[in-house]
């Protein structure tokens, strides 16, 4: 099955391009390939429309673990959506080989991996087992771009 297609089939919506607080000078792409590869550079969450998801700040003061795990998941889709811009196709995405997650985090918060998951659980669902699987990190930062509550970047390999 398409990929497309399942995220419809699991209500999963395919979310627009991150929009970037006016403030922001990008100078790099959201996703770079070469050859076989392609390397997405750090997302945070975002809302189906593309703009910032609303809850920000540091995971165990002003974020839950959960509301942390959701952040993550959208992460997740605003990933998929620079994907999508980039490749055309996200059939072209064989597999997922490594995910870096990154958590703003409030002195004493040590579930870093708990909250990632929001991230991998999506990944999998959608791609599955087989495909879906990543290696990973899951860190502790003590601030992130904007407040953001996560970041996460990603290399995927692609179909020839």
């Amino acid at each position: 099955m398409r990929i497309e297609e399942k995220m419809k089939d699991l209500g999963v919506p395919l979310h627009e391009l991150p929009k970037l607080p006016e403030s922001f000078r990008r100078v790099f792409p959201f996703v770079r390939v070469s050859g076989n590869r392609a390397w997405v550079s750090g997302h945070g969450a975002t809302n189906p429309d593309g703009t910032m998801y609303p809850k920000l700040g540091k995971v165990g003061t002003d974020l839950t673990k959960e509301e942390a795990y959701e952040a993550a998941r959208l992460t997740g889709l605003a990933i998929i959506a620079s994907l999508k811009e980039e490749l055309g196709d996200l059939d072209r995405v064989k597999r997922w080989v490594r995910v870096f997650g990154m958590v703003n985090v409030a002195p004493g918060f040590k579930d870093m991996p708990s909250v990632i998951n929001g991230f991998s659980d999506l990944i999998i669902k959608i791609w599955g087992e087989e495909a879906g699987r990543h290696a990973r990190s899951a860190v502790g930062m003590a601030e992130l771009p904007f407040g953001i509550p996560v970041e996460i970047e990603a290399e995927v390999e692609l179909t020839n």
